[in-house]
């Protein structure tokens, strides 16, 4: 009976009969099973004054004493609030007064402005009144420099209100979730996703270094034609790791190097004659070239400096123009050798 109850394609697979309301009984991983049907603990309900909580509520309080307050002269004489004293109202009640705004709209709109840039309400406002407290404390610290200097003691009692007043705050924003009852406004908060400026570094990786490609340089082919690379014609030879030398003789010695060029240059070779745009390449073999000083050898297309030759080293000439020698460095690289006055040629 139990194969009545199979389709056509669970008898090809060989299933067996299950209830489609009979749940599985191996969950895939018993503790996420068992974190799934737990239900989260429930934070106490968080009492307050109306819509506020009791920080907030102290929070609105110290403002409106600050706020008030800065309408009085912070000197002496002449009158001169903080909103006359330049831009200074910005940083010392302006911008603490915007972090209270939003606390206050919070509540009110909780959809509304739920942070700045990619600071939280609060953090905003820890920050605002942090710099403010400082500033505050800018206006005192002057004056009592000003007094140790025998000058006169020119604020007044305001700014003394302002600072203990932005204390306060600072005690109510950035050390709140240390403190009871106010730490009860950052407990129960829901997850939400960091903003992207708040998220942590991503890892730094040093840049790799491009690997060094020396330029190719294509022989003239045996039947007169070079390949386009913008090459000179060079001859296939050997070169020995020794350098050269004269020796006693006074004869330069190549260290093995023997030229064997791949056009021919008499009636008795191969008939392969070389190719015309290449001719001034192709009109001396290589030959060993000391210099007397230290030269460049440059890039003929960028006038760069490729490399040096001296005179404590034999370097490769693979063509010679006259005025000027097409020079082959030991790793391959090949430059333009401009001034060859009192070259000796090997």
């Amino acid at each position: 009976m139990a194969d009545e109850n199979l389709t056509d394609d669970e008898r090809d697979l060989g299933a067996s009969p299950v209830s489609a309301t009979e749940p599985d009984p191996t969950p895939a991983d018993d503790a996420d099973f068992d974190a799934a049907t737990e239900s989260a603990p429930e934070e106490a309900p968080q009492y307050g004054v109306g819509p506020f909580t009791i920080r907030e509520v102290a929070i609105l309080g110290l403002w409106a004493v600050a706020f008030i307050v800065s309408f009085f002269s912070v000197v002496r004489a002449p009158f001169s609030s903080v909103w006359m004293s330049g831009i200074d109202w910005v940083l010392t009640i302006g911008v603490p007064t915007v972090a209270v705004f939003l606390i206050t709209l919070r509540r009110f709109s909780p959809d509304g402005i739920r942070r700045v840039g990619s600071l939280g309400v609060d953090q905003f406002a820890s920050v605002a009144f942090s710099v403010s407290s400082v500033i505050w404390l800018s206006y005192i610290w002057n004056t009592i420099a000003t007094v140790v200097d025998d000058g006169p003691w020119y604020t007044t009692w305001v700014v003394w209100v302002e600072l203990i007043v932005f204390l306060a705050l600072v005690l109510l924003t950035v050390f709140a979730p240390f403190i009871a009852p106010f730490d009860e406004d950052f407990r129960g908060r829901p997850e939400a996703p960091a903003h992207r400026n708040a998220r942590a570094v991503r890892a730094v990786v040093a840049r790799p270094r491009p690997e060094p490609t020396p330029e190719s340089y294509a022989p003239v082919s045996g039947d007169g034609a070079a390949q386009a690379t913008g090459a000179y014609p060079i001859g296939s030879y050997a070169v020995d790791d020794a350098e050269p030398s004269t020796g006693d003789t006074g004869v330069v010695d190549t260290g093995g190097w023997s030229p064997t060029p791949a056009y021919a240059r008499g009636a008795t070779d191969t008939g392969a004659q070389p190719v015309a745009d290449a001719a001034p390449a192709a009109a001396s073999r290589p030959f060993w070239a000391l210099s007397p000083v230290e030269r460049d050898v440059v890039d003929e297309r960028t006038g760069a400096a490729l490399f040096r030759i001296g005179p404590t080293a034999w370097a490769l000439v693979i063509a010679d123009r006259g005025s000027s020698f097409v020079v082959q460095h030991e790793d391959g690289r090949v430059g333009v050798l401009y001034d060859v006055s009192g070259v000796t040629r090997g």
